[in-house]
């Protein structure tokens, strides 16, 4: 396993001392599929953009960041667009599970920062993330792993169709990262596609909600936003007692534990499973 980068600075509690969890929300979906347009849209309507990050109750961590450190062969490989970076071993798991753990416990967290030019963590470089009441957390293959797909309280999965993920993405690499035209397709339909298709999308099945095209899907944005205001403005306050936390009815999505059905009761008048 990389280096862990997260670390220990101070913690955030209630005003009697108490620890206060953050509420955790999941945002998975394909390669560009607007995951962190999503994001940003929910963090700019809740009015947190352009504040100090310290003073921030609402951030946002990306899981390109914890990419691992790569050998020298598949350092090599990479260059030449030959590694699969959207396979679940391209990630350092153990990392993000313990820098989401510490995050539940209120620490200051250092995230690594990656340079997708040269394919590696930029050394002794990191992105500081303070205790909020919120966090999100992004990425193609956040739900993959149970142990970090039980930690949190909300699962968004965004969908957006094929055809324009893959005009996105060769935007995105030729243009952000450097990357020759031939090179992205090769990669896409070598590596991309597929891997989305073995790893990515079945995790749509653990979703609370799914947001079809992505951020231009006001309506979903803006209940998801209303539902964390209700959050920030203490109405649902079970999410930071016993460490038993539910996502609130407003948006229909309620993870309770079932309760246990009389013997007596008649099945005509039940629930459909």
């Amino acid at each position: 396993m990389a280096g862990r980068g997260s670390n220990v600075s101070t913690k955030s509690s209630t005003s009697n001392g108490q620890h206060k969890r953050p509420f955790l929300i999941g945002v998975a979906g394909g390669t560009a599929s607007g995951k962190s347009s999503v994001c940003s849209k929910i963090v700019e309507r809740l009015g947190q953009r352009n504040l100090d990050c310290r003073k921030r109750q609402v951030t946002v961590i990306g899981q390109d960041s914890f990419y691992r450190d790569l050998t020298n062969g598949e350092q090599a490989r990479a260059l030449k667009g030959q590694f699969n970076f959207d396979h679940p071993d391209a990630f350092d798991f153990d990392l993000i599970k313990q820098t989401l753990e510490d995050i539940m416990e209120g620490k200051v967290v250092k995230i690594p920062m990656y340079d997708f030019t040269t394919n590696s963590r930029k050394v002794d470089e990191y992105t500081e993330v303070y205790p909020a009441d919120v966090v999100l957390f992004e990425g193609i293959l956040v739900f993959y792993m149970k142990e970090v797909r039980d930690m949190f309280h909300m699962k968004l999965f965004v969908d957006t169709d094929a055809d324009t993920r893959l005009s996105r993405r060769v935007v995105r690499d030729t243009k952000d990262r450097g990357r020759e035209l031939e090179q992205v397709l090769v990669q896409y339909v070598k590596f991309v596609k597929p891997a989305f298709e073995e790893f990515c999308l079945p995790t749509k099945k653990y979703a609370d909600i799914i947001i079809p095209r992505g951020s231009e899907n006001t309506v979903a944005i803006g209940l998801i936003v209303q539902h964390i205001k209700d959050i920030l403005n203490g109405g649902i306050k079970k999410h930071y007692t016993n460490g038993n936390t539910f996502p609130d009815e407003s948006l229909g999505v309620v993870e309770k534990p079932t309760r246990q059905r009389n013997p007596s009761e008649s099945g005509a008048g039940g629930r459909p499973h």
